[in-house]
């Protein structure tokens, strides 16, 4: 028993030495001969992808890349085979359709993953499978369909007035409230019914679904993930470090989300879903049942916690700013409440300006998406990238950088009037893409903009709301693929009519 126990460490002492032996090795090459040495960066970024693996998984990645930014400039390298940009044009370079002769930058199979199944979806697939896919869904986030799904997004919205009515109407000096809770609830019914054709049942139970609770998690374990895939050697010790509610959350999200797209296939729902629209008979494009599962647990993470993320975001920072505020509920108290339309408020320009500020000051999804540049290489924003980077435009640091907007870290809805002020002239607004660009950008635009539109305006034309003191710090918080966001306290009171 000995003998097998010394072999067993001696055979992990001499991994571990192997390991760090080659990664010493590497790290030298990485720094002195690497292709990409000269773009400008830390040294110890450039030795290794550890750092940036522990940034990640420490919640600290964007931050500390906007740091970068802010010391070297628009383009720095932040790990051996990777860069990221914050000036506008790099969009189009890394995001948008490239000259017929050049082949396109697809998505980093280390950051992007197959669903369980190993089905395409529309957000990892190859160019044929996510052309078909995005023409099937195209129809059901269509202007038609946004008209059609009108009358079940108000009725949420409805309801989550009425419920914060039930709470209100004890208090009399105004009652505290978890919006960002409310929001979830919200935008997560909206979008299970969007998509199974039954919602979750959050508002009216006033709790999380367990499933909603699952895809937290599933988000938070990405990173894991992603460091496994980098450093397969040690993948056991990673795992162990996993908090083992993550272990599993991925899969049991994806089982739960293929059972309930089974009883929504069985129902034959009579109200217009997204999956009407991609059962509708089709000679040329179809889903096989194995995508429609990847693709209905897609649709519900990308239509649910980014909307609800914004408006959190929205909330905390309008009610910082009491000018803005003021104005806002102005022009939003000025319509009668049958006005409280989709065509209405999409005319409201101020109420355009303060969601587009908000999604530059807090962005829902602060990272870059990454892309891989193909054989031949690439020429991004006047440098040549050879074949096998790792490139991406970091949201977060293109938002907060003084070279694109005038005073980034001041909240400045006015910057995006028509009529704007003269200190915002120069702002290069094309920096802002919160839902990406190119043909893979965010198919559900139309539709979160509308919900956000919705769901601000009628909290607004119910109540005034008041920022709790010890809410003033809120934005101060860690990123995981998104925000990890703490409760925003704050005080609602009914507004009479």
């Amino acid at each position: 028993m000995e003998s097998i126990s010394k072999y067993i460490l001696g055979a992990f002492s001499t991994t571990a030495l192997t390991f760090a032996g080659y990664q010493l090795i590497l790290a030298f090459f990485n720094v002195y001969f690497h292709p990409l040495r000269g773009f400008p960066g830390p040294k110890f970024a450039a030795a290794s992808r550890l750092p940036y693996l522990y940034l990640s998984i420490s919640g600290q990645l964007p931050l500390a890349i906007k740091e970068l930014h802010d010391k070297y400039g628009d383009v720095i390298r932040i790990a051996p085979n990777e860069l990221t940009y914050r000036e506008p044009s790099a969009w189009k370079y890394i995001y948008r359709h490239r000259k017929h002769t050049a082949k396109p930058l697809v998505k980093d199979p280390y950051f992007y993953d197959l669903p369980p199944n190993g089905a395409a979806t529309i957000t990892y697939s190859n160019e044929a499978d996510h052309s078909r896919q995005r023409r099937l869904l195209s129809h059901a986030f269509s202007d038609k369909a946004l008209r059609e799904q009108e009358v079940l997004i108000r009725s949420y919205v409805d309801l989550l007035i009425s419920k914060l009515r039930e709470i209100t109407t004890a208090g009399n000096s105004g009652v505290k409230i978890d919006l960002v809770r409310w929001y979830n609830y919200t935008t997560f019914d909206m979008i299970g019914d969007l998509t199974f054709g039954e919602s979750f049942g959050c508002l009216e139970d006033n709790r999380y679904h367990p499933w909603v609770s699952l895809i937290f998690d599933t988000v938070r374990v990405l990173p894991y993930l992603s460091a496994i895939k980098y450093f397969p050697m040690v993948s056991l010790l990673i795992r162990i470090a996993m908090p083992k509610r993550f272990k599993q959350s991925s899969a049991d999200h994806f089982e739960f989300s293929a059972a309930k797209l089974g009883r929504r296939l069985e129902s034959k729902a009579q109200h217009a879903d997204f999956m009407s629209h991609i059962l509708k008979p089709n000679d040329k494009f179809s889903m096989t049942r194995a995508e429609m599962d990847a693709n209905a647990s897609v649709l519900i993470f990308a239509g649910s916690e980014t909307t609800a993320t914004l408006l959190s975001g929205c909330t905390f920072y309008l009610l910082k700013n009491p000018v803005a505020y003021g104005r806002l509920t102005q022009d939003i108290r000025s319509l009668k409440a049958e006005e409280l339309t989709f065509a209405k408020l999409e005319k409201l320009s101020f109420l355009h300006a303060i969601l587009q500020e908000s999604l530059r000051m807090y962005t829902p999804v602060p990272i870059g998406l990454p892309r891989l540049v193909p054989d031949g290489g690439a020429t991004i924003s006047g440098h040549f990238v050879p074949a096998g980077t790792i490139l991406s435009v970091n949201q977060w640091s293109a938002y907060r950088a003084a070279t694109n907007f005038a005073e980034p870290d001041h909240f400045w809805p006015e910057r995006w009037l028509e009529n704007c002020d003269e200190k915002f002239l120069c702002d290069r607004k094309t920096a802002l893409q919160p839902f990406s660009t190119g043909p893979r950008n965010c198919l559900g635009k139309n539709l979160a903009y509308a919900e956000m539109r919705l769901i601000l305006a009628k909290l607004l034309w119910h109540y005034d709301l008041e920022l709790c003191p010890e809410t003033v710090n809120w934005a101060d918080q860690k990123v995981f693929i998104l925000w990890e966001k703490h409760p925003p306290l704050v005080k609602l009171k009914p507004v009479l009519h």
